[in-house]
């Protein structure tokens, strides 16, 4: 309900709205077209596009259409030639029974600019329908004593056609007796009346067959026919008489059934038989008959069956009172009626508009129409739709309206509108129809995509399998359809250097990350890039994100020994005095592994040696170091194999070989390795045993001098490493003796020997080490490959 200060301006917009329109239409008046019933469909009506002042190509661009009233599809219209065309057969006795003329209203209407062109169709009769009486046989009674020039209502034809096509005249078989009158009514209905010519005489004719023809005004003329059977009577010369000739009455249409609607009373002068009177309907048509009801004893006419004002509005009924002599009279009854707020307002959509693209300024939604099949108040209507929804009804004429948004649309906000139309009559009690739209809102590309988040810190092993999926990226777009659907790409590196393309892909569509090759943690340890993330829009719209990437090593790099090196040369040999005492310093096993963590965390382990128990390997740092003091039962070559392992998973191995010779001191001469002699040996069985022979007579004999000579260091050890450095004339001179410089030490180690002073032997001792940096250099060289590496050492 409307505040009564705002509804002066909305009256005042509907009312410029009517004379904009009226204006534009100025020139289109109401017109009336004709047509044959039975015409064949497809024929053309009229050139409605002529009429209307139109080429025939705007018909389409204005969107015409034809509307009727009933919403029967019997019409249409070509928008190429603007003809109106005979959807279907039209039968005017269907469309409109016995209303004449018969005339359907139609309207075109026309949408883009809003126009209505009222017109009307005439749909003439055609002489389609015969006449059909009631009965096929009419029984009367007619006493004998009658005079010439009597007249005895007959039952009155049938005819469906309308106008001349109507009944036009009855006639009747050829006799001496008898001839038939047309009488008219005056309202177009015809009833044939019996006239006596002659008297009747019982006793010489008691009964009379005719033939009673009704015959129509078309061309040619056709006709139907019963049967008159006359039964002469005696003595009844009293016809019943009505009250009223004519009686009127109303009706509410919703009376329930067995309502009593009129009581008709007649009155006969005669007596007994002849003057009891019994009422039945004269004529009645289908309709009439499935309607009302005649009580033959009371005359009460009552319903049968529920009325409806919106099908029929008035009934017209004839009633007969017959007599027990067979004379009778007729009465009218006209029966109007009366309209009661049965009929809830209708509701058709003409054309509906959906979905609507967000971001559009006002724009129509649907154009429909609202009717009430009542009349009055009744059929007076009020249009509304909820308050909180962005749109607005517009009325139009012909009570037409249109639905239009209120401002642009935001799909993102709300993608979808119920809009209930409620139209409610001023009826008591109001009836209301609704009618629900649902309003889609389509989507335009205004939202850009948007990453999951900022950046991604991803991980991949090394020595990964090509093609490995390890990781994705994820973003989403608020819009719908193709504009949310995303197309995922890498963007160029910052860095010029970096093979991208050679080593991350990405799925457009889904956007996992693939490695396409192997990755060496040893060669790329971190590297980031640039993704994107593009809809499918017009035009497209674009975000992106940063992808880092560390590489994870693998235990993919064995230790690698850098002493005692592996050259293929003769192998190195290890010095060690027998005189050594427990944790003496041997040798250091340097290695290095290219792998970091603890991949490249490296223990020591001696795997196999010549004399268990004599040397042990230091696990964290690799020196060689004996385990107990050396006796003269010990072995002189030694040959010490150690197994240099990291901590990856699974575990990586090296192993290297020392050779260590025991010595009473650094003047015996260097021996050549056990291997060697056993090669020899296997060459030739004669020479093996020549050789194990001298080699035993030698034996004996350097054992002999072996023994002496440890007597002597050992009486003299403490005065000769008291004694210094110092080399007098005439002795040997001192020189440096290498001992170490294969070993795994920091640097290598030089020993300057030289020989006592006071000694008439050719005893020696160890002096101060001499440090030489070639060893040491060629560590740090590594030790730049590799930041483990000091760690190891």
């Amino acid at each position: 309900m409307e505040v009564e200060g705002e509804s002066f301006p909305k009256q005042r917009q509907v009312l410029v709205l009517f004379l904009l329109v009226g204006v534009a239409l100025a020139g289109w008046e109401s017109r009336r077209y004709s047509v044959m019933e039975e015409t064949e469909s497809g024929s053309v009506v009229a050139n409605v596009a002529k009429d209307l002042g139109l080429g025939a190509g705007e018909l389409a661009a204005r969107g015409a259409r034809v509307v009727t009233e009933d919403k029967e599809p019997r019409l249409q219209l070509d928008l190429q030639t603007g003809d109106l065309i005979l959807n279907e057969k039209l039968d005017r006795e269907e469309m409109c029974g016995s209303t004449d003329p018969c005339v359907m209203r139609f309207q075109v209407l026309l949408k883009k600019p809003l126009g209505v062109f009222r017109a009307e169709l005439l749909v003439r009769d055609i002489n389609d329908h015969s006449p059909e009486f009631p009965e096929r046989e009419m029984t009367l009674k007619i006493p004998e004593t009658s005079p010439p020039g009597t007249v005895f209502p007959l039952k009155k034809a049938q005819d469906l056609d309308v106008g001349r096509n109507n009944i036009q005249s009855y006639g009747i078989s050829p006799n001496s007796h008898f001839h038939v009158t047309t009488h008219d009514l005056g309202d177009g209905r015809k009833y044939p009346e019996l006239v006596l010519d002659k008297e009747l005489d019982r006793e010489e004719q008691a009964q009379l067959r005719l033939t009673l023809t009704a015959l129509d005004g078309g061309s040619p003329a056709l006709s139907g026919t019963a049967q008159v059977h006359i039964l002469v009577l005696d003595v009844n010369d009293n016809a019943p008489e009505f009250a009223q000739r004519l009686y009127q009455v109303q009706v509410p249409e919703n009376s329930p059934v067995g309502s009593l609607v009129v009581k008709v009373s007649a009155r006969d002068l005669d007596t007994g038989t002849n003057g009891e009177i019994s009422y039945a309907l004269s004529y009645s048509s289908r309709e009439i008959s499935k309607t009302f009801e005649v009580n033959s004893l009371s005359g009460e006419v009552r319903l049968i069956k529920k009325l409806d004002f919106e099908t029929i509005s008035s009934y017209e009924l004839d009633i007969d009172a017959s007599d027990g002599g067979g004379l009778s009279g007729k009465c009218s009854v006209s029966i109007e009626v009366v309209d009661v707020n049965d009929n809830a307002p209708e509701l058709s959509i003409s054309s509906l508009t959906s979905p609507i693209p967000e971001n559009s300024p006002e724009t129509e939604v649907a154009l429909f129409q609202i009717r009430d099949r009542d009349s009055g108040d009744n059929g007076r209507m009020a249009c509304s739709i909820q308050d909180d929804l962005p749109f607005l009804l517009k009325p139009t004429e012909e009570n037409f309206y249109t639905l239009v948004t209120n401002g642009a649309l935001d799909r993102e906000t709300r993608a979808q509108y119920n809009v209930t139309i409620t139209v409610t009559d001023l009826g008591i009690p109001r009836l209301k129809t609704q009618h629900n739209i649902t309003v889609v809102v389509s989507d335009v590309n205004d939202n850009a995509p948007a990453f999951t988040q900022p950046s991604y810190s991803l991980s991949l092993c090394e020595n990964n399998s090509p093609a490995l999926h390890f990781g994705s990226v994820s973003a989403t777009d608020r819009d719908a359809g193709a504009n949310a659907q995303l197309t995922y790409s890498l963007l160029p590196p910052r860095d010029p250097r970096l093979p991208l393309a050679s080593l991350v892909a990405i799925n457009a569509d889904t956007g996992q990350l693939f490695a396409l090759r192997a990755l060496d943690f040893e060669a790329l340890r971190a590297f980031e890039f640039g993704v994107g993330a593009t809809d499918r829009g017009a035009p497209a719209l674009s975000s992106q994100a940063l992808v880092r990437v560390q590489v994870l090593d693998a235990n993919d790099n064995a230790p690698s020994v850098l002493y005692p090196p592996h050259n293929g040369s003769a192998p190195c040999t290890e010095l060690v005095p027998r005189a050594a005492e427990p944790g003496y310093l041997v040798s250091k096993v340097v290695a290095v592994d290219a792998d970091s963590g603890q991949n490249a965390w490296l223990s020591f382990q001696l795997l196999r040696a010549t004399e268990p128990g004599l040397f042990g390997v230091w696990a964290h740092n690799g020196e060689v170091r004996t385990a107990r003091p050396l006796g003269e039962r010990d072995a002189a070559r030694h040959r010490l194999v150690v197994l240099v392992r990291d901590h990856g998973e699974p575990a990586l191995s090296a192993s290297v070989t020392l050779h260590v010779l025991l010595v009473d001191g650094f003047s015996q001469p260097y021996l050549p390795l056990p291997e060697a002699a056993a090669e020899q040996a296997r060459a030739d069985p004669l020479t093996v045993y020549l050789v194990v022979a001298l080699a035993a007579v030698s034996s004996l004999f350097l054992f002999s001098v072996l023994a002496l000579v440890a007597v002597r260091l050992c009486r003299r050890s403490r005065a000769a490493w008291a004694g210094g450095c110092s080399v007098p004339e005439g002795h040997l001179p001192g020189h440096l003796v290498d001992v170490s410089g294969t070993g795994t030490l920091s640097q290598s180690y030089q020993y300057e020997v030289c020989l006592t002073g006071d000694s008439g032997s050719n005893e020696f001792k160890f002096l101060k080490p001499v440090f030489p940096n070639i060893l040491g250099q060629e560590i740090e060289r590594k030790a730049k490959g590799n930041p483990t590496f000091h760690n190891n050492l």
